[in-house]
């Protein structure tokens, strides 16, 4: 003999556990976002870029490599 099953006519409106977000889950990953915008708009601002001249020499050789 098998048992009735239940089925949900409107599983998104019921209004269940998890259905908001805290405030940080929007707030953090729009501080990121925000920030690194930030970093390639002015990229002065990030000192660690210019710490190590091998790295630059590095990177300058690469975008020569790509620029052909």
């Amino acid at each position: 003999m098998s048992a009735p099953t239940h089925t949900r006519l409107h599983p998104a409106a019921s209004g269940g556990v998890g259905t908001r977000l805290p405030w940080w889950a929007l707030a953090l990953p729009t501080l990121a976002f925000a920030t690194l915008l930030m970093l390639i708009l002015n990229p002065a601002d990030a000192h660690a870029a210019g710490s190590d001249p091998v790295i630059t020499h590095l990177v300058e050789r690469v975008q020569m490599l790509i620029a052909r």
